[in-house]
């Protein structure tokens, strides 16, 4: 019987570059149908400018940069939950429901956590500086 490994059929720099090929038809898929991560998307682009024209530490503007691109990666999550929901049938199941509330719950929460990092260094700037 055949690993895991040989049903993939690929190794070395081989499979690397085919999971960049995935990854980047993921991020196309995501950019193209889901306007929630294009929000965010351009969200992390525009911060991403401002955090490193702040006058705060590299580790602050790691922060300010790293909680976006966490709610980015938390968006591409949920829309794959989302995905995998919606092919599994159209059919309004409970656990199906669960799913996609828990994934919307994670975003919120990742939201919540960006807001959090922003607000507090920017606050730290204003009043400490």
């Amino acid at each position: 019987m055949p690993d895991a490994k040989d049903l993939k059929g690929k190794t070395g720099l081989k499979r690397l570059a085919n999971a960049f090929l995935y990854s980047k038809d993921g991020f196309a898929a995501a950019y193209h149908s889901e306007e929630a991560f294009r929000q965010e998307f351009w969200l992390l682009v525009v911060g991403a400018i401002i955090a490193i024209l702040l006058p705060v530490s590299l580790m602050q503007t790691v922060a300010l940069i790293a909680v976006l691109l966490f709610l980015l990666i938390v968006e591409i999550l949920n829309s794959a939950i989302e995905a995998a929901i919606d092919r599994i049938g159209a059919e309004i199941h409970p656990l199906s429901k669960r799913a996609k509330d828990m994934g919307s719950c994670a975003v919120l929460m990742a939201c919540a956590m960006a807001a959090l990092v922003w607000i507090s260094i920017l606050a730290d700037c204003i009043f400490n500086r």
